[in-house]
């Protein structure tokens, strides 16, 4: 089993509800390819470095799972079939990254506590 990350950025003119109901397709989508769901963040809207789509905000959203690699490709492609999404990047995590990944949601769960 491979860890990845994905973090894709869906177009600003969407309601929480309709957020919620992007993020959940793509969690049904790794979940049904056997995938195990690590970690989600929901980072909010944040401003675009630059306009994509001459949008200027986006709503970012973090995904971290566990699959086969084969699993990239058809979630990439789930990304270019929908008109919400305006980017997104899917990494491999090396144990490095995931050693930092866990301290950081450990260090926000502290802070929040």
């Amino acid at each position: 089993m491979n860890h990845y990350e994905t973090v894709f950025i869906l177009t600003p003119v969407l309601s929480d509800a309709q957020v919620e109901e992007a993020v959940k397709k793509f969690e049904d989508l790794l979940t049904s390819k056997d995938c195990k769901i690590v970690a989600k963040e929901n980072w909010g809207l944040k401003k675009l470095a630059y306009p994509i789509q001459l949008k200027k905000n986006g709503f970012y959203t973090l995904i971290q799972f566990e699959g086969e690699g084969t699993i990239v490709a058809d979630l990439e492609l789930a990304f270019k079939r929908d008109e919400r999404i305006i980017r997104y990047l899917t990494t491999n995590l090396d144990k490095y990254a995931l050693e930092y990944a866990e301290t950081r949601r450990q260090k926000k769960k502290s802070s929040k506590a």
